[in-house]
């Protein structure tokens, strides 16, 4: 397959400023769009400012693509419990207009959805892709909203859309103050000298997994031609937030934290299956402690 010119629709955010650069680095055309300007634009990406939710703006930027990464949300995990209506009134419906204006062209879409939340409350771990879906918080069943009206157009029309369900990425880049990011929240509060604080009691575990993972596998997907329409992109390890305590800690002393009350938008354990995408896309992946240090060095540096 040759070079592909692509479109990051959310290309300043943290997964899609990523992506960018790594897509960039394969020698394809590289387009991201965003309501902002870039903080640290890359001299081999296109810039396009613009508004998602402008119909004329949207449908003149997605022409001639081979390939829509759609990874912008207006909501977080943590402000979706209060700020849901944004999600389901606008990233919902523009969503649904975006896969009209596709339906009849070549464009592969692939929607970057969350499997840190989609899923729910599960006993069996880890979760493959036909576990059943079931969001406790508004920013996963957004998420799903957007997979459901994604699977009938994908039927109805022969889009080539496909869905990726990250888990949780982290690495540099990352801002949790956006309402996600345990590990870049310990690491810059403890090179801040500030404590951690801990939503429970430190035993939530996730599925972390480093940012240069996750570009590497969503532009392997870009190449994929088979059936298959939904992956989990995951480490398939879970790590608990003590644990993350612990590693910080090896690698700096000063690491301090205080517990707090749980929040019900918590999921207490999530571990993604990643066996069909290392199926198709078979790299190996960063070590939680070593993925941990390069953001400790990266922040720190």
């Amino acid at each position: 397959m040759g070079a592909l010119n692509v479109l990051i629709i959310g290309g300043n955010g943290f997964i899609g400023s990523n992506l960018s650069r790594s897509l960039a680095d394969r020698g394809w055309k590289v387009t991201s769009f965003d309501i902002a300007e870039p903080l640290m634009p890359d001299s081999r990406v296109e810039y396009i400012k613009g508004d998602f939710f402008d119909d004329n703006v949207l449908s003149d930027v997605i022409k001639g693509k081979d390939i829509i990464y759609h990874a912008l949300s207006t909501v977080n995990p943590g402000n979706s419990n209060q700020k849901y209506m944004m999600g389901y009134g606008r990233d919902f419906i523009q969503t649904v207009r975006l896969f009209d204006m596709l339906k009849e062209t070549d464009t592969k879409l692939i929607f970057l959805s969350s499997g840190g939340t989609v899923y729910g409350v599960q006993e069996k771990q880890p979760i493959n892709e036909d576990a059943p879906t079931r969001p406790i918080n508004h920013y996963g069943n957004v998420k799903l909203c957007i997979e459901n009206a994604l699977r009938v157009f994908d039927i109805q029309a022969k889009s080539k859309m496909m869905i990726a369900r990250i888990s949780n990425p982290y690495g540099p880049g990352q801002d949790h103050n956006k309402g996600v990011g345990f590990i870049d929240a310990v690491i810059r509060k403890t090179l801040a000298g500030e404590p951690v604080e801990v939503w429970g009691d430190g035993e939530i575990v996730r599925d972390y997994i480093y940012i240069d993972d996750v570009c590497m596998l969503l532009g392997n997907l870009a190449e994929y031609e088979g059936d298959e329409t939904i992956f989990n992109i995951s480490s398939s390890v879970g790590t608990s937030q003590n644990r993350i305590l612990e590693i910080v800690k090896s690698i700096d002393g000063s690491v301090r934290y205080e517990y707090k009350p749980a929040r019900s938008v918590d999921v207490r354990k999530i571990i993604l299956d990643n066996s069909k995408i290392m199926g198709v896309s078979p790299v190996k992946l960063v070590g939680i402690e070593e993925g941990i240090r390069s953001v400790y060095d990266y922040l720190k540096g």
